[in-house]
């Protein structure tokens, strides 16, 4: 079913978040099979997925890249992002979401909250985006709705409105109770979806999870409150209602639950994607920047135009722009202008995406998610504009990279290539980083993790045919002050004919505890000018790019400036900025400095019996053990340790499990590292 000119009312654009394996993409499979958009049902064991589209994903059976895909239900346009899990990825994770309206977060009806649960479930809070959760795997042994529903109220702090009742646990799960409107829900054989009355064994149980619903609603929104007070109780419709506000202002996340392998439990969770989330409408207008000038931009198809390019995909036909369009309408054809290139670009076509196939449209409108091919010079982040109404959005933050390959061509011919696959890589993934090393002259390629390097290289070989040689990843270190200097004396003089260079400045630097860097004046009398202040803290700043130690940057340190002199002629912002920067650099040699290396937070699933070897190797790899707990038959282990420590842990980890242990890291930041260390 094609919509091409949908009200923005019944346009839902939302992303599905989920930690790795609670089943993102199998959730987005059964949509497109519900909707009618496909006719067979895709799964990911097997490589048939539409969304994990890309030969690494169908062999890793995990998805890397975001995919897009659009699908009707009910009158409605959904345009669905399917995203990754894994936190290696999590930037493609931001990219969505700095684009979506809403999100379904996806929790493993056993594991309940897992920790890239919690990390992309902040992530869409940063974002302000509504969300409903579905808790899936209803089918599995040890599957538990309310214990799933308590991990959400305690580890991630929303208000859980649970808005069904399972029928049935485990292998026996065949429907849910809609606690809304009071009726039974259930799939038999062949996915048959059929609507009958609450079962008289659940009805009690139903009713009273009706009640604590109302209560929670009447809680929670000042309209439901004044109707359970007048009547002591909600109708169905001012309970809709009341949710629907309550998921689109984030004081409330509507619970449902199914199994998505199953294919149950389906159905009712797009009823309530039209139901709960909220439309380009609802959500407040997007803000961009005009020399200065902030504008606010409503979701209107007959303003001038605006977008936001969030994905650039090469392809063997050519280019793909992902945009989001929050002004205007675009037609084949158009000529826009890059507001972040500062260049027209001209429309080639426009396409609805259905992840890597597409279907072409003639015009795309305010709300929408399209493709573009014929764009050259946009990349993700940048603002498409009307010509003569420019206007800058603001792009996704891109994560800073903590982990570093070498990488260089085994042929000496294909040096070219490489640097050539390498700037298509970092033109479609903003957070891998190519860099050459002053000092070694090899080409590093940065990233989020080891997977991430990885998955990089590897489409280097097979979609580029390159050779390419890795050595071992290499962590981003930092530095900091360990014990600080006082009253540091710095003069930068400089005579060489014509105007001269003066500057006299005297610094203290100390340790700053909470991280990053401060810098403040204490100059009395006017000694040093105000813009002379702020040359010398941009000074400062430069001389962070490299500490004593090996060069890396500098972090965790107070600056302050107590005095300093000018000289009549001589004295100029070059001339103090020369000196803060000099100055400090001489100050931190004088300091005593520590080495930082990069932590995560990693969490192990294993079987109760390989407990003693996964920890005995953790404290081999330098990890702090913080927590332990036992779930359905495995051990979950959370240990602070260095990144430098994880290389080769996955298969380590599956070598002393026969295969049956997992992990998950994110990074909580820099912690000191060992004198070893920093000798090497």
């Amino acid at each position: 079913m094609r919509i091409n000119h949908n009200p923005l009312v019944v346009v839902r654009n939302l992303g599905i978040l989920a930690h790795v394996d609670a089943g993102k993409t199998t959730v987005t499979e059964r949509i497109l099979f519900a909707t009618g958009t496909t006719h067979k049902r895709g799964e990911v064991h097997d490589g048939t997925t539409v969304t994990d589209f890309d030969p690494q994903e169908r062999d890793r059976g995990i998805t890397i890249f975001a995919a897009a895909v659009s699908c009707a239900w009910d009158g409605h346009r959904i345009n669905l992002i399917d995203t990754p899990g894994h936190v290696d990825f999590a930037d493609e994770v931001e990219r969505a979401l700095r684009v979506l309206d809403g999100a379904v977060a996806v929790f493993d009806a056993v594991a309940g909250v897992e920790p890239q649960s919690e990390s992309v479930w902040r992530q869409a809070d940063r974002h302000g985006v509504p969300r409903i959760a579905f808790v899936n795997k209803m089918d599995r042994a040890g599957a538990d709705l309310d214990a799933a529903v308590a991990s959400i109220r305690e580890r991630l702090h929303p208000a859980p409105l649970v808005v069904q009742l399972p029928i049935g646990s485990e292998d026996a799960f065949t429907g849910v109770v809609d606690l809304v409107r009071l009726r039974a829900l259930r799939w038999a054989d062949g996915d048959v979806f059929e609507e009958t009355p609450v079962p008289d064994e659940l009805w009690d149980e139903a009713l009273a999870r009706r009640r604590a619903l109302e209560e929670a609603v009447a809680e929670l929104h000042p309209g439901a409150l004044e109707e359970f007070c007048d009547t002591g109780t909600l109708g169905a419709r001012t309970l809709s209602s009341a949710l629907r506000d309550l998921t689109r202002d984030g004081d409330g996340v509507v619970v449902l639950c199914g199994s998505a392998y199953r294919n149950r439990g389906v159905e009712p969770l797009l009823d309530a994607v039209v139901a709960y989330l909220p439309s380009p409408l609802d959500v407040p207008p997007v803000r961009g920047s005009h020399e200065g000038e902030e504008r606010e931009l409503a979701a209107d198809p007959a303003a001038p135009p605006s977008a936001l390019a969030f994905k650039v995909q090469a392809t063997p036909t050519g280019r793909l722009t992902y945009l989001r369009i929050y002004s205007g309408t675009i037609e084949k054809g158009d000529t826009l202008w890059d507001a972040s290139a500062r260049r027209p670009e001209r429309i080639g076509r426009i396409l609805r995406v259905r992840a890597d196939r597409h279907a072409p449209l003639d015009r795309a409108v305010a709300g929408d998610i399209v493709a573009v091919v014929g764009l050259k010079s946009a990349r993700a982040g940048s603002t498409l504009c009307a010509p003569d109404a420019p206007l800058v959005l603001e792009p996704p933050g891109v994560p800073e990279p903590v982990v570093s390959v070498a990488v260089e061509s085994r042929k000496a011919g294909d040096t070219d290539r490489l640097a050539s696959g390498l700037a298509r890589l970092t033109e479609e993934d903003p957070s891998l980083v190519v860099r050459t090393d002053p000092e070694t002259g090899q080409t590093v390629l940065s990233g989020m993790g080891e997977l991430h390097l990885e998955v990089a290289v590897e489409k280097l070989r097979r979609e580029l045919g390159l050779e390419v040689n890795v050595g071992r990843p290499r962590v981003s270190y930092r530095e900091t002050v360990a014990r600080g200097v006082s009253a540091l004396v710095y003069r930068h003089v400089k005579q060489d004919g014509g105007a001269g260079q003066f500057a006299h400045v005297v610094l203290d630097v100390e340790p700053y505890e909470e991280g990053g860097f401060v810098f403040r004046s204490a100059v009395v009398g006017g000694r040093v000018p105000q813009e002379y202040v702020r040359a010398v803290e941009a000074g400062c700043r430069d001389a962070l790019a490299e500490g004593p130690l090996g060069g890396h940057p500098v972090t965790g340190l107070r600056v302050t400036l107590t005095d300093g002199a000018t000289h009549v002629k001589d004295s100029s912002d070059t001339a103090f900025r020369t000196a803060g920067r000099l100055g400090l650099r001489e100050a931190l040699r004088a300091c005593a400095m520590a080495l930082l290396e990069p932590v995560v937070e990693v969490t192990v699933t294993v079987p109760e019996d390989a407990v003693g070897g996964v920890l005995g190797d953790l404290a081999a790899r330098r990890g702090r053990v913080t927590g332990s707990v036992a779930r359905a038959g495995a051990a979950v282990v959370t240990a602070t340790v260095p990144l430098a420590e994880l290389f080769g842990y996955a298969t380590r980890l599956r070598s002393r499990t026969q295969g049956r242990g997992t992990f998950t890291a994110r990074p909580t930041g820099y912690a000191p590292a060992p004198v070893a260390t920093a000798a090497r």
